[in-house]
């Protein structure tokens, strides 16, 4: 990166955070591009260097993929703006706003969407370990709850640190949708009289 390029602040990356997150949910070729995105980039090197032994591939799935239907994300979508204003707060520009100002209203944002998480779904975590701890994978882990990161090379057994314990939807509670509702209005406008 050059020295004319900056970074994204915090509060610029919450945006962002949320917009990967519903554009994950509702696309599933974006999903798919981006399912892997912590794997490092390989390193410039002055000299060839033998590549260590891959790590073996999965065996592929010849399960057909699924449609994905907006209906639940734009629910989803709509819990968000109705409870934490998410929308409201994503569309807004920030950039006249002081941190303090901003992070104000990322308080009112979290405990809405804190709320809605507490509401609709039931979150834990895939592994029970502390983070930090060391875990040794067994041969035949289930790859999908479980992504190897740094120098994967070899097969299982894997063992290293935990860097990070994910998280599953043991269950979602989203609320039934009568058969007219348009999923596509997210919050109505509004006209005071």
């Amino acid at each position: 990166m050059n020295k004319s390029t900056t970074l994204p602040s915090f509060w610029s990356r919450i945006p962002l955070a949320f917009g990967a997150f519903f554009k994950t949910l509702s696309d599933a070729e974006f999903a798919g591009r981006i399912q892997h995105p912590y794997e490092p980039a390989a390193a410039p090197v002055a000299a060839p260097v033998p590549a260590p032994a891959p790590a073996p591939a999965p065996a592929p799935v010849a399960a057909p993929l699924r449609e994905a239907t907006p209906d639940a994300a734009l629910q989803l979508l709509s819990l968000l703006q109705r409870e934490a204003r998410l929308i409201d707060f994503t569309q807004e520009n920030l950039s006249g706003y002081a941190d303090a100002d901003i992070g104000a209203a990322a308080r009112v944002v979290h405990e809405g969407c804190s709320k809605v998480l507490r509401e609709h779904f039931s979150i834990e975590p895939v592994r029970s370990e502390a983070e930090g701890s060391r875990v040794t994978l067994p041969e035949g882990f289930d790859a999908s709850s479980v992504r190897l990161t740094g120098n994967v090379v070899g097969k299982a057994p894997f063992t290293g640190s935990l860097s990070h314990r994910g998280w599953r939807a043991a269950s979602v509670r989203l609320p039934k949708l009568a058969e007219a509702h348009d999923a596509k209005i997210l919050a109505p406008a509004e006209v005071e009289l």
